[in-house]
């Protein structure tokens, strides 16, 4: 879109809009130009013992510049905001670019015509909220769960933590775009033993304003993750179903959204880079990346590069519809970009998912559970960085967690493994829950069960 379309959110971010224009303006004939500037603050307060652990606020500022002539990519960036410091980086992102090697795809994103969604999340009581009160919501979640059962011997860490930030970027074919975004979530750490046996659970709460934490959810979450594995043992090697909450689901969802990016299929490391309007999971299974969904603490206006945000559909009834793309991996695959551009300050534009989502289906957490006649319900996976490949599906993990029987759960497990392929695990879910549940990351994913795979125990 054209900056003159667009009224920045406040003066701060039309501040930052400015400051990118300004740059941007100063391309030279043969010469493409873009800034990305960006403001952010945060507080993170850390408690042990009933005591201060540590607290850190931080406010930072800097500038991205990108600069691309006769198909050459340079780039520079300063952690200031001082005109001397961004003249330097510009002089430096230009002299970059004569060292480059060509590429013919890099180039700055034209404006495409789609309109920003308004997204408004910036709470400003977040950032005022008095240092004091942040140490005591800490103190309090650690007390809770300590509190919590008699089996918890201790808290290894209780977080209070909150951001908030602007950006803009700006370019020399008439692309600019601002936004904002603040938030706030507590976390705890809970260690409980019996006998020799020892476990941790972790539990957290997130929300656009103060009044969405919830200290109870995070309690119970930690409480009952670092206790309800006591007794835990391997289990015969089996083939069973497998239950993934929506914390663990959301794990399966980000390796899928991964492998659907215009890099990676570019580069022929996906397994679904020629599955184009193929079945490649049930039909009850709808994937989609969608920063202007507003539920998501991902949502967003603009991408990197300063098209809208909008709502891409990669999956659709299980039929695979199609790839992320950011303006260079969209140029080489001959397609648009899908407004799918990540980056930091530090950073050039690369294509990445940004806000990825499974429609809720049908049925609660408890009644796919209850569904399942032999199975396993995860609470925790090990191994994902050497147990997952990503080129050719294949995953084989260490799990934690409860077994099902009959529709209940019954005795904790550990020491064993799942196996499968990421292909097949798609084709195999049996259930989708309704129980959809947006994580700190941005993913949003329901309960999944996937109906038969490999359980390597004893």
């Amino acid at each position: 879109m054209s900056s003159s379309s667009f009224d920045p959110p406040d003066e701060e971010c039309a501040d930052l809009l400015a400051t990118a224009q300004s740059v941007a303006r100063q391309a030279t004939v043969g010469e493409q130009l873009e800034a990305f500037v960006g403001r952010s603050s945060y507080t993170t307060v850390r408690v042990h013992g009933a005591e201060v652990e540590s607290f850190t606020a931080a406010s930072t500022a800097g500038i991205g510049i990108r600069v691309v002539r006769d198909h050459r990519q340079g780039f520079a960036w300063a952690g200031s905001l001082d005109p001397d410091v961004i003249s330097d980086a510009l002089d430096e992102a230009r002299d970059n670019a004569t060292f480059a090697e060509p590429d013919e795809w890099v180039g700055m994103a034209e404006p495409d015509g789609v309109e920003p969604v308004p997204f408004e999340a910036f709470d400003t009581a977040i950032a005022a909220l008095p240092a004091d009160r942040k140490i005591e919501l800490a103190l309090e979640l650690e007390r809770r769960v300590r509190a919590g059962d008699p089996r918890i011997t201790g808290v290894r860490v209780a977080t209070f933590s909150d951001s908030s930030g602007r950006f803009a970027v700006a370019s020399s074919v008439g692309v600019a775009g601002a936004g904002r975004g603040a938030w706030c979530s507590m976390s705890a750490l809970a260690l409980a033993a019996d006998g020799d046996e020892t476990y941790t659970g972790a539990g957290s709460t997130s929300g656009f304003h103060m009044e969405e934490l919830d200290l109870d959810k995070a309690t119970d979450d930690a409480v009952l993750r670092a206790t309800r594995l006591f007794g835990a043992r391997p289990v015969p090697s089996q083939r069973l179903a497998v239950v993934f909450e929506p914390r663990l689901a959301a794990t399966l969802v980000g390796l899928l959204g991964s492998t659907l990016t215009g890099d990676r299929v570019l580069r022929g490391r996906s397994p679904f880079a020629d599955r184009v309007g193929d079945a490649i999971a049930v039909s009850g299974l709808t994937l989609v990346d969608d920063p202007t969904d507003h539920r998501s603490y991902a949502a967003d206006m603009f991408d990197g590069e300063g098209l809208a945000c909008r709502r891409n559909v990669l999956v659709d009834g299980g039929v695979l519809q199609g790839f992320l793309y950011d303006s260079a991996t969209g140029r080489r695959a001959g397609r648009p970009s899908t407004g799918s551009a990540v980056r930091g300050i530090s950073s050039t534009p690369s294509v990445g998912c940004q806000a990825l989502s499974i429609l809720p289906g049908a049925g609660s957490h408890d009644e796919l559970v209850a569904g399942v006649g032999t199975g396993i319900y995860v609470q925790s996976m090990t191994g994902l960085h050497s147990g997952v490949n990503l080129v050719s599906g294949d995953i084989s993990v260490g799990v934690e967690g409860l077994m099902i029987r009959n529709g209940q759960l019954a005795e904790p497990v550990r020491e064993v493994t799942i196996a499968s392929t990421l292909q097949r695990m798609l084709l195999d879910i049996s259930a989708i829950g309704d129980d959809l549940e947006w994580l700190p990351g941005g993913t949003g994913c329901p309960t999944i069960v996937v109906g038969e795979v490999s359980l390597s125990g004893t």
